[in-house]
């Protein structure tokens, strides 16, 4: 959060600096406006954070419904698989979470690990 504010902070002074080298004019006459810059460019920051916050929440929660909806369609249709073969062993945001690790002597590398869509 900290990263979005300083970069936009220091996004507004350098506005202000850009400013007034388009104008030639002394760039410390006025100081008392770079902290109204820099207060501009960290509120628009921090709005930016905000919206970020909100986006990643609303795509967590539209991937848990998604996975919920999955896996009460294969209870229902008594499949043992959810997704492809191709979406249980990716990661990230709209891949099936990894839950399950397993061990054995029968299993080449060691451990393997399952999706939960997979146990």
């Amino acid at each position: 959060m900290v990263n979005k504010i300083l970069f936009w902070s220091g996004f507004g002074l350098a506005v202000r600096f850009w400013q007034l080298g388009i104008e030639m004019r002394p760039f410390f006459s006025q100081p008392w406006a770079y902290p109204i810059y820099g207060c501009i460019g960290a509120s628009f920051g921090y709005y930016l954070q905000g919206v970020d916050n909100n986006q990643m929440r609303y795509l967590k929660e539209t991937r848990d419904r998604l996975l919920e909806k999955r896996r009460r369609r294969a209870e229902r249709e008594g499949a043992p698989n959810i997704g492809t073969e191709y979406q249980k062993n990716q990661e990230g945001l709209f891949a099936s979470p990894k839950v399950m690790v397993e061990k054995g002597e029968h299993i080449p590398d060691g451990t393997v690990e399952r999706t939960q869509a997979a146990a």
